[in-house]
């Protein structure tokens, strides 16, 4: 990271100024604002959709396809490219290239919410993807660069809190515009909330960047990536509509798989990878990601299933539906940072084993939400003992994937963590309803998707239980004591108490790995 001194004629927004900004101080407060709303308007857009769908997809006429990838053509380009994304903003300016995801954030989100059709809407976002992925990594990296070390972690906690108030309000604010207003307006609110980012950004934000960085971009690796994720969700979600062409289906997932394939290659002999194989040499960072795909795999279809079953099956109104969800919040706030510290006195194994079980047994309380569900009855004791299962997990969790590695590769652990985690959910979207036998229109139907809805809660809570199951064989209790070895045996990164994910989307985003170490 470029560090510059600074003098009394330079410009708010030029280089970091000796010594870092401050929590304290005007300059502080307005680094930390804009990765505020910047990271809290991406979490407003993952959280408010979900909402929306039943009420787009019928003015759209789209089948269940169409919601399927309304989601997941937002989910494939920002997994595929969140790791080069943080690459760009360390080799050409973080602060640049934050504001140009912002940019390109909010004009994906215009076209969303003026699109015709669910193909425009479904194109517009992917776009919405990509600009995530520049935007995304960015927020908290301005955090790690513009700083001082004193005020980093203090920083990082207001950060982390007020974007969990952002998802918390997510699906009050999703419920009521579209109930209110229209659900357009889903998309429409974060233009506002973007030109207020790039204004602070452009005006009050120090410039920083990796003047070490060298060599080329790994675009081949993420061409290979997005391709591979599409054609095996293209498959999946196809193989569930009638009338779709086997032999199209069966290509097409045949070159999705040939393309992950060419993915793990092209990693392995890049000189420059996205996703250097390096970090899966710690046994406990592999065994970590592989307890990641499949809690969030199960997170994924619980959240796109639940919202759409409230409203189809249960009749609950779009504001009713998004509201259900705040107590998994309201509990992710309030016992993530006591899970986080209870995991560095007991160690991870015991909480990555109980949460997700937890959680599992919260699924099988939601499987007796039907028809005539009461929220008191049958919706709150289920979310809540669901959210108490999902604090346990991810803190601990996430502890984990950066105790388990060496310090110089703490960004790129966490990124490569949030990739699992987001390409798991992007899966279990476009197969959970094939392997639930919902298709087409039938969605429609409270009778069929109710059937289907059940099906699909015992299949994330197997998830889960295969999630606790790997996470007792394979997680050591000593990875986050203090001189276990990391990658490379530097030691491992520090976990810091408390680190909770976002908002449920994913975990929470490192920036990326300073590659001059």
């Amino acid at each position: 990271m470029t560090v510059h001194a600074h003098s009394s004629g330079s410009a708010p927004s030029g280089p970091v100024p000796s010594g870092g900004v401050r929590l304290g101080r005007a300059d502080g407060r307005w680094v930390l604002g804009a990765a505020v709303i910047g990271s809290g308007m991406t979490l407003l857009d993952s959280t408010v959709v979900n909402v929306a769908l039943p009420t787009l997809g019928a003015d759209l006429h789209a089948s269940l396809a169409g919601l399927q990838w309304t989601v997941n053509g937002y989910t494939l380009t920002l997994a595929a490219l969140i790791l080069l994304g943080g690459s760009l903003g360390d080799r050409f300016g973080r602060r640049r290239i934050f504001v140009v995801g912002t940019v390109w954030f909010a004009v994906a989100s215009l076209l969303c919410g003026l699109a015709p059709s669910i193909g425009l809407l479904i194109a517009a976002r992917a776009l919405q993807g990509a600009g995530g992925a520049l935007l995304t990594p960015g927020s908290l990296a301005l955090i790690q660069a513009s700083f001082a070390q004193r005020d980093r972690a203090r920083a990082i906690g207001v950060w982390s809190g007020l974007g969990g108030i952002a998802g918390a309000l997510g699906p009050l604010l999703g419920g009521w515009l579209v109930d209110a207003v229209n659900w357009r307006w889903v998309f429409f609110i974060n233009v506002p909330l973007a030109a207020v980012v790039v204004a602070i950004g452009v005006t009050h934000v120090p410039e920083s960047r990796d003047e070490t960085a060298t060599g080329g971009f790994d675009w081949l690796g993420a061409l290979c990536a997005a391709t591979g994720l599409a054609g095996v969700t293209y498959a999946l979600i196809g193989a569930a509509e009638p009338g779709a062409d086997p032999a199209v289906i069966a290509v097409t997932g045949a070159v999705g798989a040939a393309a992950l394939a060419a993915f793990v290659l092209v990693e392995l002999r890049s000189r420059h990878p996205m996703l250097p194989g390096s970090v899966f040499a710690e046994r406990q960072f592999t065994a970590a990601n592989a307890v990641t795909f499949a809690v969030y795999a199960a997170l994924g279809g619980v959240f796109f299933f639940l919202v759409l079953d409230l409203q189809i099956q249960a009749g609950f109104s779009a504001l009713k539906a998004g509201s259900s969800l705040l107590p998994i919040t309201v509990i992710m706030l309030a016992l993530s940072e006591r899970a986080g510290r209870l995991a560095e006195r007991i160690g991870p194994r015991i909480p990555m084993t109980v949460g997700p079980a937890v959680c599992a047994a919260g699924l099988l309380l939601m499987t007796r939400i039907g028809a005539s569900a009461g929220y008191l009855s049958d919706v709150l004791p289920a979310v809540a003992l669901f959210g108490l299962g999902l604090a346990t997990t991810v803190a601990p969790l996430t502890a984990t994937v950066l105790g388990s590695v060496a310090q110089r590769h703490a960004g790129i652990a966490s990124g490569v963590n949030n990739a699992v985690a987001r390409a798991a959910g992007l899966i279990a979207v476009a197969a959970l309803p094939l392997v639930a036998g919902l298709s087409g229109r039938h969605y429609h139907d409270p009778v069929a998707f109710g059937r289907a809805f059940h099906s699909a809660l015992l299949v994330c809570a197997g998830l889960l239980v295969a999630g606790a199951v790997l996470a007792w064989c394979t997680i050591r209790s000593d990875v986050l004591r203090e001189g276990s070895e990391g990658v490379g045996g530097e030691g491992p990164v520090p976990p810091p108490p408390g680190r909770r994910h976002c908002a449920v989307g994913a975990p929470p985003l490192e920036p990326p790995a300073d590659r001059s170490r």
